[in-house]
């Protein structure tokens, strides 16, 4: 992968905090770990779940290390977030802190004017995977409404927000987003699960 000059310390004089992401089938974390030590990470935080874990105790205690001039490094940005709206709610977190965020393998800096147009890219390629979601979602529930899937009565939850509620829920707890659309975690758990159903239709039982 690209390895930019990063060993050397930052203009604004902050810290290089790394974190580290492996899942629970990975065993050797030596590739991403050396390559945030040339980077001149320290500390370095670690988590060992799945990717679509919603629990990041590792990347949580990063965060709190975050401060201003701060940088936030990471061996791609794959070991970070869990898509790509997940990982510009963390850029926007850190822009806030005044800190930014390095990924090693894509080579960028979110501090600087390259990194700040890569951030940008991703902030329209967030913007088009959240209207695919609300896409997917209609369009299953209008294939299960042709082929006579019953829907029950009107739903509290509409298909658009079922999906925002589902790309929300990446990032924030249930109870946050059930007050967001005025259900009960139990309707917004079973919106959102019948939906993926819908969506991946199964042949009828003859």
């Amino acid at each position: 992968g690209v390895q930019p000059a990063l060993a050397t310390p930052s203009p604004t004089g902050g810290r290089r905090v790394g974190y580290v992401r492996v899942s629970t089938c990975e065993q050797n974390t030596d590739l991403q770990y050396d390559a945030l030590a040339k980077a001149g990470c320290d500390p370095i935080f670690e988590d060992r779940i799945t990717g679509v874990s919603l629990i990041r105790d590792g990347l949580d205690r990063a965060l709190a290390q975050i401060g201003k001039g701060d940088k936030l490094i990471v061996w791609r940005l794959d070991r970070l977030g869990r898509s790509i709206p997940h990982i510009m709610t963390i850029v926007a977190e850190l822009a806030d802190k005044g800190a930014s965020l390095v990924s090693i393998g894509e080579g960028f800096d979110t501090g600087n004017e390259a990194g700040e147009l890569y951030s940008t890219i991703l902030a329209m390629i967030a913007h088009v995977e959240r209207r695919m979601i609300v896409a997917r979602t209609k369009a299953g529930l209008d294939a299960a409404k042709a082929r006579g899937v019953r829907l029950g009565a009107k739903p509290k939850m509409q298909p658009c927000q079922i999906a925002e509620a589902a790309q929300l829920m990446r990032t924030e707890t249930s109870e946050t987003v059930a007050h967001r659309y005025a259900v009960s975690r139990a309707t917004l758990f079973r919106s959102i699960n019948r939906a993926r159903r819908l969506a991946s239709p199964q042949p009828l039982d003859s």
